[in-house]
């Protein structure tokens, strides 16, 4: 699925906070947007979805627009986001929110199994509320709930935030699966710059509400070039 967005205007009231943003991202692509906090990622990443009122542009998936569509029905077109918040049903079950992901598509336990191979303190946590979960287990949940979806575009706003390495690891081999087993286009918000550079193909800076840098990872010197950007 191609995913564009082209001179993307929106904030909150009267407040601008993104002014005439462009983004494409190829089929099966991977793109990292990053910055300070307060720059803007995650306004950018709500107004797309639809998850802000009044943004002005375009918003385009397969080249059909759908700035004007609600964020339900931009879901149905096959987009799956996981915020920092919010992902998940707290009350029911690790199970249940399992279950929830797949109401509207075809269950696949095989996805099923092989995520929860990637993320074993889920299936051990099976019978568990998931507002019970620590911050990192419910982040983990919200990812696997996304990706049991089979979605064509996966929008990730700091997934791996508050969590241990052996869990960042857990997060990047599933992305990494995914993207074998299906070549979903993702785009993400992310702090943590290692991962962001090993998983994507391209990495852009965000700084007040404007993109100031677009590489490709396969650059040489990008890294030392982002953190320069990115130092306070």
């Amino acid at each position: 699925m191609r995913f564009t967005v082209s001179n993307f205007c929106v904030g909150y009231g009267s407040i601008a906070v993104i002014n005439n943003v462009s983004l494409d991202l190829a089929q099966g692509e991977s793109v990292a947007i990053l910055g300070r906090n307060g720059m803007g990622k995650s306004t950018f990443l709500k107004g797309i979805l639809g998850l802000l009122p009044r943004a002005r542009g375009s918003v385009r998936i397969d080249g059909v627009e759908t700035i004007a569509e609600s964020t339900s029905r931009t879901i149905r077109r096959g987009v799956a986001f996981a915020g920092q918040e919010g992902a998940n049903f707290g009350e029911l079950t690790v199970e249940e929110n399992l279950a929830s992901a797949t109401l509207y598509t075809k269950s696949d336990p095989r996805r099923e199994r092989a995520l929860l191979e990637i993320f074993p303190i889920l299936g051990q946590r099976r019978h568990q509320r998931a507002g019970t979960l620590s911050g990192g287990e419910q982040r983990m949940l919200a990812l696997v709930r996304v990706l049991l979806a089979a979605p064509r575009v996966i929008v990730l706003d700091e997934i791996s935030a508050g969590l241990q390495p052996a869990k960042i690891a857990e997060v990047e081999a599933a992305l990494r699966w995914e993207r074998r087993e299906r070549g979903t286009t993702v785009l993400m918000v992310e702090q943590n710059l290692d991962l962001a550079m090993r998983l994507a193909d391209r990495v852009l800076i965000m700084k007040l509400g404007q993109f100031i840098l677009e590489e490709s990872t396969s650059n040489p010197g990008l890294r030392d070039r982002l953190v320069d950007q990115l130092a306070p």
